[in-house]
């Protein structure tokens, strides 16, 4: 292999490899939940549910625990397609774009499946704590991320 050849290879690895690396950071190591934070710190500290509330948010929260558990496994082994394709087109090619499509479709999954968990458990309250829980969801969403 001529100098030239080997220049491309290698600039084409490192370009592919941090693509990857930006898909993985974004679904694996810094995964977006400041919603459920604060929305688990109103349900649980500020909205004072009342004990049939309180069982009917666990019920939900354990579904939720379990889909989402089983979404984070299949974008794993997303990830790992995708470094696969990465470590054998070198670039962007028809694998990497295949596997960063498969990536995409489990995080909006991930996505939906969370928000259906937040509609479920905003059916559980009252008026008044839905108003909060409202407003709080509003808030989260449209807080700059840093």
């Amino acid at each position: 292999m001529n100098e030239r050849v080997r220049f491309v290879v290698i600039i084409l690895a490192a370009f592919g490899s941090a693509i990857g690396g930006v898909l993985i950071g974004r679904a694996w190591i810094a995964p977006a939940t400041p919603v459920e934070t604060e929305l688990h710190q109103l349900l649980h500290g500020d909205l004072r549910l009342d004990a049939d509330q309180e069982r009917k948010i666990e019920a939900i929260e354990q579904q939720y625990a379990q889909r989402r558990k089983a979404l984070e496994q299949e974008l794993q082994a997303d990830n790992a397609r995708l470094a696969a394709a990465i470590e054998a087109e070198h670039g962007y090619g028809p694998q990497v774009a295949g596997a960063v499509d498969a990536s995409h479709m489990a995080m909006g999954e991930l996505q939906k499946v969370t928000l259906e968990h937040i509609f479920a458990m905003r059916g559980v309250l009252r008026p008044d704590q839905a108003e909060r829980f409202d407003a709080s969801v509003v808030k989260a969403l449209t807080a700059k991320q840093r």
